[in-house]
Order: C-alpha cells, then structure tokens, then sequence
C-alpha cells in the first residue's frame, strides 16, 4: 500500500493537471521552500567560516595548555617540576611567562595596557613571529631590552619605529601607600624600546606588549614569580587527555586549561549564537512550508471526483490521507534538495573565488570566509522534512476528513 500510495502522488505530481494553476501553484511552493534552505545553508556555513576563523586568530596568540595558579595570580617558579613536565611526550615545548597591567607612555601619550613578560622559548609556543607588522620580533639587543607591541596599541600610543624613542612603562609599588603630595614616588618605572608591532584582533592588539620576562619582574617586583605557564603539544595529542596528565604532574596548587577551556566564554557564545540563526532560520522554514499547503488544498479539491472513485474500489482514509501526504512531501523535498544545491554551491563558488568581499580595509580577509560542515546540511534536511511532514499531514488530515469517503 506505501508503494501504491507513492505511486499516486508521483502521478499527481508529474502529470498534467486539468487546471495549469496548480503546476504553477507547486513550483512557487517547491521554490519558496528551496529559498530559506539555501539562506540557512549560507548563513551557517558563513558563520561556521566567522567561528575557524576566531578560533585561529586566539589559536595564535593562546597556548595548547596554560598553567596557572590556583589561587592568586602569580606563583614561585621553583614551585614547578619543569623537567618532569618536559619529560612528558604530550609535551613539545613551553614557555615562562609574567603578565601584568601598567601605564605606558610614549612621546607624552598614555594609555593602559597588559605587558606580557616571555623567556627565549616563547616563540617556539607562541608563532608570533607571524604575527609582526612592522619591525622584527626582537626582545633583545644586547643589553638593550626591547619591546613588541600590539598594533592597536602601537596606535593609541602613537609609536614609530624609526624613531626610536623609549616606552616607558609605570607599575605601582607594591606594598607602598599612594601620596597625592608625590603621586610619582608610589609608582615604579622602567623604559624599553620597540622593535616591531604584531597584529592579529582588536581585542589583542590594543592591549598587549611582549617584553622581556626580566623587564616585567623587575619593574613589577616579582623576582623569581610567574603567571602562567605555556605549553605546546606534541603533534597528534589530544588537548583533554594531555590536560590531565599535565593536571596529574603539576599537582593541585596549579590550574590547568586547554584553549576551549581558556576562552570558554567566548566560545559558548558562539555557540549559543549558531543555535539563533539556526532557530530564525527555522522559523522563516515554517513560514516558508505553509506555501505547500495552498497548492495541497488545491489538489485536493481537484481530486474530488478521485477521491470518490478510490473509496468505491475499498480505499480507507489513511490511504487516501497519504497519497496527498506524500504530494505535499515531494513538492517540498524538490525545494529541498533544490535550496541544498543552490545554498552549497553558492559556498564553494565563495571558498574558491571569494567574490562577495567584506567592505573593511583593515579586516584580516578580504572576503566572506564560508566553512560547509555536513552536520548542518544533515540538521537542516532533517528539521525540514519533519516540520514539512507535520504540516503536510495535519493539511491533509483537514482537509480529507472521514464523512469524505461517504460522499
């Protein structure tokens, strides 16, 4: 009977109808179906585009693991069993690393911003080096310490390289009450010289300066002290299980956390944001689908006189209902795979080509990043014909009602 029932609705379907009103009527529903699924077959894969694309941007400037004091900002770093921790083949390489906020001035501007003091190894955990703008990745020459400012930074300070004037930088002494009489004398003070500027985000640039990490504990009066330590993964390891063992190795004093867990806000939000488009997507889909039920009503009442001649030869109502269901069905899976097509051919012509351009100058890519992930299409086929059959089948329930088959 399901073999049979299909074989009406693909006879409904395809023949010529005595009213050329209903043909019309089937493909403006299969094509005001097929438009919201390309939209949201765009609109996510754009979006997933947006999401890889913040992921490598912190993916640059955070560590795979970062281990932090449980309580407090900063702990001895004596206190670490960095060599048991190097033996470890989830361990490529890490970093020492003290981070703390202060003034910094230059060429009498002033604004706030987080120095990042590193060791020697940082490049090899962080790839700044492909960060820089301008300059070099440099933090010492000599003697002389050397600082890398963030771009944005760089701008609000107004620094020129070729200038070649100090930054000073103001942290406040520790321990020391604050004189409005000499507001100087609470404040220590230090200078280095910039020797090139990175760029990556906004947020990042206008807020960070790597320096030396024997600049910020002198000028931060933290001998011996770190914030945090930076890991890099061997190639291969999983983040979770490498967390553990490090969290096992370093004991319960530290806090360990891969790169999800580091930004774990942001990525929520991320997520959370999907799931609105997902769901406002969803809802012009519904919207969109009740356009089947004009041409199913349509059908219908053409196929009285069909309906009739199926009771008289033993047809029940379930049967009847599902040919009429299974019409609606396929006029809305012909807009379906239509919108896929359309949504996921527009995304590999923009990967390939890059023809819809973002109009900023200064963003990192130039067009509309587009990542097509199989679980969307999939969600999407399966949230359509779902919410397609429901209407489908309460239309068809409506509209063929038991007394129908009396007639």
């Amino acid at each position: 009977m399901r073999r049979l029932s299909w074989l009406f609705a693909r006879r409904y379907l395809l023949a010529r109808k005595s009213h050329s009103v209903i043909n019309i009527i089937s493909g403006v529903s299969a094509f005001a179906v097929g438009v919201p699924v390309a939209a949201l077959v765009i609109l996510l894969s754009v979006f997933n585009g947006f999401g890889d694309l913040v992921r490598s941007m912190y993916q640059t400037f955070d560590p795979d693991i970062v281990v932090t004091a449980a309580e407090g900002k900063v702990f001895d770093a004596g206190s670490l069993d960095t060599a048991r921790l190097k033996s470890l083949k989830e361990v490529e390489a890490f970093s020492e690393v003290l981070e703390e906020n202060g003034l910094l001035e230059y060429r009498g501007r002033q604004y706030i911003g987080t120095i990042r003091g590193v060791d020697s190894l940082y490049p090899q955990v962080i790839p700044v080096e492909k960060m820089i703008a301008e300059g070099k990745y440099d933090l010492m020459f000599g003697d002389m310490e050397q600082a890398v400012v963030g771009q944005g930074l760089a701008y609000n300070l107004g620094v020129r390289l070729a200038l070649y004037d100090p930054i000073r930088v103001y942290a406040p002494r520790r321990g020391a009450s604050f004189s409005s009489l000499l507001p100087i004398e609470s404040f220590r003070q230090d200078q280095l010289f910039p020797a090139g500027t990175f760029a990556l985000e906004a947020e990042t640039d206008n807020k960070y300066m790597i320096a030396p990490i024997s600049f910020t504990r002198r000028l931060f009066d933290y001998p011996d002290k770190l914030s945090a330590l930076m890991i890099k993964l061997s190639p291969g390891t999983d983040p979770d299980r490498a967390r553990h063992t490090i969290a096992q190795t370093v004991g319960e004093n530290f806090r360990v956390l891969t790169r999800e867990q580091q930004k774990a806000s942001l990525y929520r939000i991320m997520v959370y944001e999907k799931w609105g488009v997902f769901l406002i997507g969803v809802l012009v889909l519904v919207i969109a689908s009740f356009s089947v039920i004009g041409s199913m009503i349509m059908l219908v009442i053409e196929k009285q006189k069909d309906i009739r001649t199926l009771a008289t030869l033993g047809a029940n109502i379930p049967f009847v209902r599902s040919i009429f269901i299974r019409e609606g069905m396929l006029i809305s899976l012909i807009g379906a795979v239509g919108g896929l097509i359309v949504g996921i051919g527009f995304c590999i012509l923009q990967q390939q080509l890059g023809f819809i351009r973002i109009p900023a100058e200064t963003f990192l890519v130039e067009a509309y990043p587009v990542v097509i992930q199989p679980g969307d299409i999939a969600g999407i086929a399966v949230t359509f014909l779902l919410i397609n059959y429901l209407i489908t089948k309460c239309t068809a329930i409506r509209m063929i009602p038991r007394s129908s088959l009396t007639l």
